[in-house]
């Protein structure tokens, strides 16, 4: 295969790092890519919302196969447009991804809860509100217990969420998000539900439209400070696999979430192909979903990715060739522990340019590079989130020690990261 990946990040890193590495992988591209990418794939600066000139690249390097990093480009419909231009070209340039009417899962929280509904799978009672009902909303709020949860529909970068403990800051919220585009036209319809207790974990399943497989679970850290304090963020690290997804707790996801979600997309006519991203609430031993993401998350993707055995190329090729079933996807038992490196401020104000020097990982160990890039030919910090660092061990403990004597040995200004990944999974404080 030749193929083209799309982003800059940690995940898609991880893609092009398991890619590079397949004999089935004859040419490697991604746009736009970052520093550390440019040792397993040629790096090229095309937007990644404009299909057209991505399109126009493929079919002139002979690329057959698009992987898709983030959602925008999946919910804004990438894989019609090679669709139709394949029909009207006569090539077969493949997207490893769903079409626009099943990425709706992710790009409208209202159709996706909905979805749910529909095809009675688990999930926090909800209505969705907009300017014309909007004294609904507020009637509705009074009606569940705090604290309340509101969720802008569409996409909003990872921020659309907002929780509130109090009834009047969710009513304050509520009018900011509809009447004051808190989150531009994202926000011009917001779902609120019911607020859920237990442990978040996500689990990661991949589909052809026909069969689809689990790929494996993780348990991010959004919050920016240990302990889960302070503002969210694109994710401070992540753990796979989850202690309590034993067989008995993922019989209940494959059964009362994973099928019926696959199954209700074909049944609607929406085959689901790609990357599907269950967000789930463990209540006391049922899962329930939060949200769906329709590709890997991140950084989840860098803690689940070093564990598969599987040949990656061959799962990203079964998805474009309706072969999945050909495959029996294996992952190693052992754990992943995966220490985001951020640069201090984040996610607010942070400087950018920072020279960087990196140490070398051992055999059990990767660094990721998310926010890097090349500069007067050194490499420098160039976001928030800089970099991921994931090691294999036989325990949450020794992975993560792994990953933190790796943390602290990366040399840059202002580095920050959490101390914390994993804590509260070890055996010890799941007891307690």
């Amino acid at each position: 295969m030749k193929l083209l990946i799309l982003g800059s990040g940690g995940r898609e890193h991880a893609y092009a790092h398991l890619l590079s590495k397949s004999s089935l992988t004859e040419k490697l591209f991604v746009t736009p890519g970052n520093a550390g990418m440019l040792s397993c794939a040629e790096t090229v600066s095309i937007p990644l919302n404009d299909f057209d000139a991505l399109y126009r690249f493929c079919a002139e390097n002979s690329i057959n196969t698009v992987l898709p990093g983030p959602e925008d480009p999946l919910v804004a419909g990438i894989a019609d447009f090679f669709a139709q231009r394949n029909a009207e070209s006569g090539l077969n340039i493949r997207v490893a991804g769903p079409d626009a009417a099943s990425a709706r899962l992710e790009g409208s929280k209202d159709f996706a809860k909905a979805f749910m509904e529909r095809h009675h799978i688990p999930t926090a009672r909800y209505k969705t509100f907009h300017a014309e009902n909007l004294e609904e909303g507020y009637r509705f709020l009074e009606t569940l217990n705090a604290p309340y949860v509101l969720k802008a529909d569409g996409l909003a970068a990872g921020k659309g969420v907002v929780i509130c403990h109090q009834l009047e800051e969710a009513r304050a919220t509520l009018h900011e998000m509809i009447e004051e585009q808190k989150f531009g036209s994202a926000s011009a319809k917001v779902v609120i539900e019911e607020f859920l207790q237990g442990i978040e974990i996500s689990v990661f399943a991949v589909s052809d439209g026909n069969t689809w497989q689990v790929l494996g679970s993780a348990k991010d850290y959004k919050r920016i400070g240990e302990g889960d304090q302070g503002p969210n963020t694109g994710g401070m690290g992540a753990v796979s696999p989850v202690p309590f997804a034993d067989e008995a707790f993922m019989e209940k996801v494959n059964n009362r979430i994973l099928k019926p979600s696959f199954d209700g997309l074909k049944q609607e006519g929406m085959p689901f192909r790609g990357f599907l991203f269950a967000g789930l609430m463990n209540c006391n031993g049922d899962p329930y979903v939060i949200e769906y993401n329709v590709r890997m998350g991140d950084p989840e993707t860098e803690a689940v990715l070093p564990r598969l055995k599987t040949d990656f190329a061959a799962i990203v090729d079964g998805i474009c060739s309706g072969t999945l079933h050909k495959l029996s996807i294996e992952m190693l038992k052992q754990t992943a522990v995966c220490v985001v490196l951020v640069s201090e401020g984040y996610p607010n104000h942070y400087e950018k340019g920072l020279a960087m020097s990196l140490p070398e990982a051992g055999p059990d160990s990767m660094i990721f590079h998310a926010g890097t890039t090349i500069k007067n030919e050194h490499l420098c910090t160039n976001g928030g989130r800089v970099l991921a660092i994931s090691s294999l061990g036989d325990s949450i403990h020794s992975a993560a020690s792994a990953s933190y004597d790796l943390a602290d040995r990366v040399e840059y200004a202002n580095k920050y990261f959490r101390r914390d990944i994993g804590k509260d999974l070890q055996q010890d404080n799941l007891r307690a």
